[in-house]
């Protein structure tokens, strides 16, 4: 099983625009933005909507689960072994982050997870995904 700490991780780089993101992370919250618009959910979360322009658009409290759209674990270099992967969530949008706390090798596209937030150095946590019944 893969310690969810097994590397430090730097605190992620922050605008004032993604604050409430990142301050509903650091209270174990996945935040994402919906377009009032064209009702699309996206992430990373942009006050612009990506799919209309639009600029109405409001954060969404995420359940915080979904499955594994694609997924590669880096056996080599600096911090390895550590499993990278696009995650969809269940309310639609795709976000690129890392699985963790599970064996790598049982990984699978269309696997179900949840999301975890995991500690940065003197920063906000990271929203990071494990296996659901793992």
């Amino acid at each position: 099983m893969a310690d969810p700490n097994f590397r430090k991780l730097p605190p992620p780089a922050q605008a004032p625009e993604d604050e409430p993101f990142w301050a509903a992370a650091a209270e174990g919250t996945l935040l994402i933005r919906r377009c009032r618009s064209c009702g699309d959910a996206h992430h990373y979360p942009r006050a612009i909507c990506p799919y209309c322009f639009s600029s109405d658009t409001a954060w969404q409290a995420s359940k915080g689960e979904g499955e594994i759209y694609s997924v590669s674990v880096m056996r080599r270099g600096a911090n390895a072994p550590y499993a990278l992967a696009y995650v969809t969530l269940d309310e639609g949008p795709s976000m690129l982050t890392n699985i963790t706390a599970c064996d790598f090798d049982a990984l699978s596209i269309g696997q179900r997870v949840a999301v975890r937030f995991v500690p940065t150095e003197g920063g906000p946590p990271v929203p990071m995904f494990t296996p659901i019944g793992d």
